[in-house]
């Protein structure tokens, strides 16, 4: 059994490459033919592999997917497929010419050893080599840089230079990234030019962006297209048609039915980090001290589904907000909690009066307190809250304080996102007017449906009953269908035929340049 295993391995490479023993082999025979020179007709296999192996061992240090190139030529024992194929038909010239005109996308060719490129086709197009051994280096190493530069041409259009999950430390949407089977499958191509053209960006947005890139000579201009152009690029979540996008730059909810805008309101989202984030960030590390601790309310970059509707919402208080803001106002107001509806609960009981908790006896770093501030007209979420699954308990929410929005930098929350128009957007995640009248009866507001009425009027009857206690409590209701969200960030999009601008309120953008650095122009 152990000698039928051995023999197996020989039997699946000869499979593999059963015309590269063949003498010549393949790529002997196309250039021998293509030339009109028998110096081919004497190219040996072995002597090749031999400058392969060299030229890989040599230049795969500066890949960006070594492992992936040496396990596909392993796989073909090492036979110059893109040489074979594509040189003769002038493929290998027009992927060259494709690779320097990469400046239209605002990427660098020299990343792409493009001149390189270009100077082993000039040497191996001069048919000036005397023995065949002498071309053998050029071959290779025009095989491996092709291969490469290939790849990342089509991994750089197709998902972006960059990763944004290795840049930005609150950005958790799922972005798709290159694959070894897909690269494989790349370089197994029967057209490099039909995969060239493929894979150049066809989205609205991106061919706006890029046509005011090449139309502009403003520096400042061209960073901003640029790297709003790398944000195109990245390969989103499937979202489907229908969709809500919030855009953190724009403080702006649109609600998207293809390409036309179905609502569209202002939002308040966190507050930008403060200055000095990082070091501040080694300095509390250091001291465990929450007076070091630096404030970062910035909203997560996410996608998820909308799948629930609370009205009359109950706030849970986050630890953070309970240890800066909470603690201290109970501190100077001992009936700080009961005029806000806040309740206190320990160890998960509620605590029957707080105002008379001494709050000198307990640091805010170990507070043994979870806060929760109760449904009705003062609670900070106002009257509905929009839920979707995210890792960062973050949601949409009315809010009542509304002359936020009527600011130019809306980045004042703590993280979640403020809708200028909640019962607007309430009426189209639920989608029917029987279920809208219900929730409107939760916040006290009459149906739009007058065969409804008798709910709203049972509603305030209860209200208005001074012999029962009526007590407010939040509501559920589900939307017609989960929506799709994603909260995005970008600085410049195409809107109505012209490009809209808007400030790196996160500074993103100021890191997204040095992180494409090696690749931009």
């Amino acid at each position: 059994m152990k000698n039928l295993r051995f023999l197996i391995i020989p039997v699946v490479l000869c499979v593999a490459g059963c015309g590269w023993f063949k003498t010549p082999p393949e790529i002997g025979k196309v250039l021998s033919e293509h030339f009109k020179n028998k110096i081919y007709k004497d190219f040996d296999t072995a002597a090749y592999d031999s400058v392969f192996v060299k030229s890989m061992d040599s230049l795969s240090k500066d890949f960006i997917n070594p492992k992936t190139i040496k396990a596909f030529y392993k796989s073909n024992v090492n036979e110059p497929k893109l040489v074979t194929k594509f040189y003769t038909i002038g493929e290998l010239d027009s992927l060259a010419n494709y690779l320097q005109n990469s400046t239209v996308h605002g990427i660098n060719p020299k990343i792409f050893k493009v001149d390189e490129i270009k100077s082993l086709l000039s040497t191996l197009s001069s048919n000036k080599f005397k023995n065949v051994n002498e071309s053998y280096s050029v071959i290779a190493k025009l095989e491996l840089l092709t291969a490469n530069a290939y790849l990342n041409y089509n991994n750089y259009l197709k998902y972006g230079v960059v990763n944004p999950r290795n840049i930005f430390s609150r950005y958790y949407i799922k972005v798709k990234r290159p694959d070894s089977v897909g690269m494989v499958s790349l370089l197994a191509s029967s057209s490099l030019i039909d995969t060239l053209r493929a894979v150049q960006p066809k989205s609205t947005q991106y061919k706006a962006l890029q046509a005011a890139y090449l139309a502009t000579d403003a520096v400042d201009e061209k960073r901003i297209l640029l790297l709003n152009m790398e944000r195109f690029r990245w390969k989103m979540p499937e979202t489907g048609e229908n969709y809500v996008q919030v855009n953190i730059p724009d403080f702006k909810l649109t609600w998207f039915d293809k390409q036309d805008t179905v609502i569209s309101m202002k939002v308040c989202v966190g507050g930008k980090r403060e200055n000095g984030y990082e070091e501040k960030l080694k300095a509390f590390a250091k001291s465990g001290n929450l007076d070091d601790k630096p404030k970062n309310h910035e909203t997560p970059l996410l996608f998820s589904k909308i799948n629930s509707i609370q009205a009359n919402p109950v706030w849970n208080i986050p630890v953070s907000i309970a240890q800066s803001e909470i603690y201290w106002m109970a501190r100077k107001d001992r009936y700080y909690l009961s005029n806000s509806n806040i309740n206190v609960y320990y160890k998960d009981k509620l605590v029957g009066e707080p105002d008379t908790i001494n709050w000198n006896k307990y640091s805010r770093d170990k507070l043994p307190f979870k806060f929760k501030q109760g449904s009705g007209g003062g609670n900070a979420l106002g009257k509905f809250k929009f839920i979707f699954d995210n890792s960062s308990s973050i949601y949409l929410h009315d809010t009542n304080n509304k002359n936020g929005f009527n600011l130019t930098n809306r980045a004042i929350s703590h993280g979640c996102v403020r809708v200028e128009k909640p019962l607007e957007f309430a009426e189209k995640l639920v989608g029917d007017t029987y279920t809208y009248d219900k929730l409107r009866a939760e916040v006290d507001l009459p149906p739009v449906d007058s065969t409804h009425n008798k709910w709203y009027k049972k509603r305030m009857a209860a209200k208005a009953d001074t012999t029962k206690s009526f007590q407010l409590k939040p509501a559920w209701f589900g939307p017609k269908k989960a929506v799709p969200l994603i909260i995005t960030y970008f600085t410049a999009w195409s809107q109505n035929d012209k490009i809209e601008y808007r400030p790196d309120v996160y500074q993103m953008d100021d890191k997204l340049w040095v992180a494409m650095k090696k690749f931009r122009l």
